[in-house]
């Protein structure tokens, strides 16, 4: 797969199809050094896009396979994630020399202490890059196994179901909607990334306060 640019998420869907979208959200999911830089909305809305059929042309994509591959990459994604945060992904994040992935693992850390592990699995899906790190973020902190497994299953669920559809019905609804996917993707993770708002005003005032 990787002879595709696997950051570009129209060479994937255009080469691969749905089992591009089950590879590079399941990597994106929870292989922490691979995963951080791939695109997860920016896939999951434009294979939706491409399933609905139009006046002008069929569908793309048929709708059912990519909801299973998102749903099996998403989960299994994730589980893989955990796994390897169990087996040395403190050490990993310790000793990592990325300066990004080490900041967003701490709002890692701080989304699940401020939420709680249910939620914070939930929200964390729904946040760029926080997603990735999310997982063996998890595993390494010693979240129990079946409380991270049955979170981390519903919120993988509703976050690759979620936006395939919305794509789905973007695509049958909106006439030439691709023109229009650059903006309706950027608005889509500004939007996710609400959440860490809270967490980066307590930082700033945190450093003010020192």
């Amino acid at each position: 797969m990787w002879a595709v640019n696997p950051m570009d998420g129209d060479a994937v869907l255009a080469t691969f199809g749905a089992l591009g979208v089950l590879a590079v959200i399941f990597a994106e999911s929870g292989l922490l050094v691979v995963g951080f830089f791939l695109p997860g909305d920016t896939l999951l809305i434009p294979a939706g896009v491409l399933c609905a059929a139009s006046a002008d042309q069929p569908a793309r994509l048929v709708l059912w396979q990519v909801l299973l591959c998102a749903a099996v990459g998403a989960v299994a994604g994730g589980q893989v994630g955990y796994l390897l945060g169990r087996h040395g992904g403190r050490a990993f994040l310790a000793r990592t020399s990325k300066r990004r992935v080490r900041e967003t693992a701490q709002r890692a850390e701080k989304l699940l202490a401020r939420y709680g592990y249910g939620k914070a699995l939930v929200i964390g899906r729904f946040i760029p890059m926080v997603r990735t790190v999310l997982h063996p973020a998890a595993g390494a902190l010693g979240v129990p196994v079946r409380t991270f497994t049955v979170w981390q299953i519903v919120g993988g669920l509703l976050w690759s179901q979620s936006l395939v559809l919305a794509g789905y019905l973007l695509g049958a609804s909106v006439p030439d909607i691709d023109h229009y996917l650059l903006p309706l993707v950027a608005l889509v993770v500004v939007v996710s990334l609400l959440p860490l708002v809270p967490m980066l005003t307590e930082a700033r005032r945190g450093r003010r306060d020192r």
